[in-house]
Formats: C-alpha cells, sequence, structure tokens
C-alpha cells in the first residue's frame, strides 16, 4: 500500500525525499532555542533534507515533579513562533490537553501527540479538528497495528495530514525495544512513516541526568536499521551540550554531531527508495 505524502508548511513528507524532525527536547531558554534551530536549519538545508524543528513547551511526563517541564505554553509558543519567522521553518511542540491543542495550533505548523496520549480520543480529535498536519507518535503500550485506531479518530474529523512516528516498545524492566517490524506494519496504515531514534534509546526509571539513563551509543544502529526498514522521517533531540540539558541529556545526540550522524542515514534512504531496490521479495 502506497504512503500519502503530506505538506507541512513547505516540507513534504513522504515520497522520496527524507525528511527531519530535530531540536531540542524542551525549551530551556530563548538564545539555546534560537540557536540550535539555525544550525539545524543549516545544516538540513546543506544535507538537501527537509526540516521541521521541534522543542516542547511543556514536558507533562517526567519522572519528578522536581523535573525542569519547560517554559510553558504562552512563552513556549511565543519562542517557536520566533523561530518560525526568523529562519522560515516550520515548528512543531507536544500537546497534552484539548485546550492546548486549539492554542498551540495558531503557532505550530505541525501538532504532536505524545506517545503516552496516543490514545486519548478527546485529544487526538480536537487536535485533528485543527486542520493542522498531525504527528501521532506510537504508544510503547500498543501493537504496531492498533495505531490504526487513533489514525481512524483523526481521519473522522476529516483531518488526513498525518504522520505516524515509532520510538519503541516496551515490555518492561525499563527497557525500549524497536522492532523493525513496526516500520512495516505502521507504513500499511498509509501515512509518513517517522523513528524516533533518540527516544528509543532512553532507559526509563533511571533519570537522564545520568549516563545510564540513555544508551546512546545504539542510536547509529537503530537508526540506520531504520532507514533500511523504509522510514520516510527521522526525528532526532539534538542540543548544544547535552550533558547540561535539562531533560534528557543522556540520550540527546550534540548539534557537532548532527550531520555526520544524519548523512549516512540520507544514503541508505536514497539507495532504498532511488535505488531500484525490491522491496516485495516474497
Amino acid at each position: 500500500m502506497s504512503r500519502k505524502k503530506i505538506r507541512v508548511k513547505d516540507v513534504f513528507c513522504g515520497g522520496e525525499n527524507l525528511f527531519v524532525i530535530a531540536g531540542p527536547c524542551v525549551i530551556e531558554n530563548e538564545n539555546n532555542t534560537m540557536e540550535t534551530a539555525e544550525f539545524l536549519a543549516k545544516s538540513c538545508e546543506k544535507l538537501g533534507v527537509g526540516f521541521i524543528f521541534k522543542s516542547s513547551f511543556l514536558k507533562d511526563n517526567r519522572s519528578s515533579p522536581e523535573n525542569y517541564r519547560g517554559p510553558g505554553i504562552d512563552k513556549g509558543l511565543e519562542i517557536l513562533l520566533k523561530v518560525k519567522n526568523e529562519f522560515n521553518i516550520p515548528v512543531t511542540s507536544d500537546v497534552h490537553t484539548a485546550e492546548q491543542a486549539r492554542k498551540a495550533s495558531t503557532i505550530l505548523d505541525l501538532v504532536q501527540i505524545p506517545a503516552y496520549l496516543c490514545m486519548q480520543t478527546s485529544l487526538v480529535e480536537e487536535a485533528a479538528k485543527t486542520q493542522k498536519p498531525l504527528n501521532i507518535k506510537h504508544g510503547q503500550f500498543i501493537a504496531p497495528e492498533n495505531m490504526r485506531y487513533p489514525v481512524e479518530k483523526a481521519e473522522k474529523t476529516g483531518n488526513n495530514d498525518l504522520m505516524i512516528t515509532e520510538r519503541g516498545y516496551t515490555f518492561g524492566y525499563n527497557d525500549l525495544v524497536v522492532d523493525p517490524r513496526s516500520f512495516f506494519e505502521l507504513g500499511k496504515i498509509g501515512y509518513p512513516v517517522v523513528f524516533d531514534a533518540t527516544h528509543s534509546v532512553r532507559k526509563y526509571g533511571i533519570p537522564s541526568a545520568e549516563p545510564e539513563g540513555g544508551r546512546k551509543e545504539y542510536l547509529s544502529t537503530l537508526a540506520r536499521a531504520a532507514a533500511a526498514s523504509g522510514i520516510d522521517g527521522l526525528f532526532l533531540e539534538v542540543h548544544p551540550c547535552p550533558r547540561d540539558a535539562l531533560c534528557d541529556s543522556s540520550s540527546q545526540l550534540n548539534t557537532e554531531e548532527f550531520e555526520k550522524f544524519v548523512g549516512p542515514i540520507i544514503q541508505i534512504h536514497n539507495l532504498l527508495v532511488k535505488g531500484g531496490i525490491n522491496e516485495n521479495i516474497s
């Protein structure tokens, strides 16, 4: 089954060209956000891939109430609007409630549903009713093929500008496991498939500030396997100095590593999509 090609501002998602969603896990301050957005925009232009900037105005699933959660929706959207206008790039962020979805959609070009909330009917419906493109992250607690249910909820609002993001499946004991069969099953639903590489290497239950909280040594292997499995987009959380990041410091990619990391992913994607490899061998 062919996948629908959608447009997020000036970025085409799906089809022959890989696209990238990237940025710091959470908005920490305006300067850090603007500098990272500018760096990533220039890097993606150099690499020849479409780019959507992502940073959360609120991280509502932190393990402790003392952990930094972001500047909040008002200040966060103000900063994202500056990113959008100054660098002429589309922006995205998580929404956690129907009210947030309605408000954030006035600024965001792509509305993101967090994995933990993908089955929340009212949230998915209200986000989809904004008629903004919607990125629904695969909940780590449901089978990949069952992502058709939140997709159907969005479709019933008349919104067909959707994408699905894989970020690993949990079998307990704080591990996330990325099964390449998931990319196949998600692709059958008919929309662009994205791989969230950096979240997939988080070791949940361990504070993200501790080195053991993320297994970054697996990032390249998983991302390259995902590209070979036919993903349309790559999701990466990227920070100028991950060890000082206020969220997911053990799993974010350093900006200095970005181009070297993404380059081979693009090559694998292009070989698969443009190189004439037969995916229908049985």
